[in-house]
């Protein structure tokens, strides 16, 4: 053991703790992308959610199109299909699960999102916080 002290760093690297996925999609949800997909006017790589300022809440999802992956965006596949999560909005939605309801009034994407802490009565904007993250 010659020319090691207990003090030198070792070697080894330790390993990167693996990225949490930010998002997980119900079967419905993801059922409901594939028929968004097929049904879109021009070829897409998947939705691309994120979230906005407004409503009475403070603050909307949103979802739309992806034609593109930007540099940024954090790619979320799950079931077969792609999410595009904004990079702004990553925070806000980590551990979220997307789900897509049908009811007598409307179909629409849901959001069970643990960094809720408020909705509006109408149901259209909510209040977040963003995530907290351990290490």
């Amino acid at each position: 053991m010659t020319g090691m002290t207990p003090d030198a760093p070792s070697s080894a690297a330790k390993p990167a703790r693996p990225r949490p996925q930010v998002m997980r999609l119900t079967d419905a949800a993801a059922s409901r992308v594939r028929e968004l997909s097929s049904r879109a006017d021009s070829e897409i790589v998947g939705l691309r959610v994120g979230i906005k300022n407004g409503g009475c809440a403070g603050m909307e999802y949103t979802v739309e199109y992806a034609h593109d992956i930007r540099p940024t965006d954090e790619v979320v596949e799950d079931k077969g299909v792609k999410i595009l999560v904004d990079p702004k909005a990553v925070m806000f939605l980590l551990g979220t699960e997307m789900d897509f309801k049908v009811d007598r009034m409307a179909a629409q994407f849901v959001f069970n999102n643990p960094n809720q802490t408020s909705a509006c009565g109408c149901g259209e904007s909510v209040q977040l916080t963003p995530a907290k993250i351990d290490g």
